[in-house]
């Protein structure tokens, strides 16, 4: 057993918190849904859900978190620093990571911050772009539950998609409650393959631990 997949079983055993998971392939890719996203606690706990399962896992951080003596750290942790000031490359770079043989979750909060206004599309156009699927992981206080849910193949309809979203996450209720967000993308008009409305920069700010 790995150290990381130890001290996850002994956070399990500890906590007041209930791992209830469904299981996705340890050698597979896929995009791992952070939701709904309000506290800072909401990253440690998907560093515990993650290494309990074993999965190799990314997410994506403004590129300031990387600096200094932290910067090894972070990315020891999984972080992908990402600069929003040029975000055009994001979504290349992480297709190409996938060409190239590399296996990995991508660790996505869509609300970016934790008391935000919505969903951010970037989730939906990485994993429209690389054809990833996309697992939707949850917190609840009220059950005090949290871990892996569903596995979902995008289809391109945005807004028939976004309802199949809404409908899991309709009783999930966060670590902070009254900071919870309705899954909702600016705009889910659009038709199939169309793809949400998001400007140029929206793929990095996709979300990340802490608004990142």
């Amino acid at each position: 057993m790995s150290v990381r997949a130890a001290a996850a079983g002994l956070f399990w055993r500890v906590s007041r918190w209930t791992l209830r998971t469904e299981r996705v392939p340890r050698d597979g890719s896929g995009i791992l849904i952070g939701a709904p996203h309000t506290s800072n606690w909401d990253f440690v706990l998907m560093l515990a859900i993650a290494w309990e399962a074993r999965l190799p896992f990314r997410w994506l951080g403004k590129h300031t978190l990387f600096r200094g003596l932290a910067g090894p750290a972070m990315r020891a942790l999984g972080g992908i620093p990402v600069d929003r000031r040029d975000p055009a490359g994001l979504v290349d770079d992480l297709v190409a990571r996938i060409r190239a043989g590399e296996r990995f979750y991508l660790v996505v909060t869509p609300e970016g911050t934790r008391s935000g206004s919505g969903w951010k599309s970037g989730f939906y156009r990485i994993a429209r772009a690389t054809g990833l699927p996309v697992t939707l992981g949850y917190v609840d206080r009220t059950t005090m539950t949290t871990g892996l849910g569903p596995t979902l193949e995008l289809t391109g309809d945005v807004r028939a998609d976004m309802d199949v979203i809404r409908a899991f996450y309709a009783d999930k209720a966060g670590f902070a409650p009254g900071r919870r967000t309705e899954p909702r993308l600016r705009d889910e008009a659009a038709g199939p393959d169309a793809g949400p409305d998001a400007g140029p920069g929206d793929a990095a700010d996709a979300g990340s631990p802490d608004g990142a």
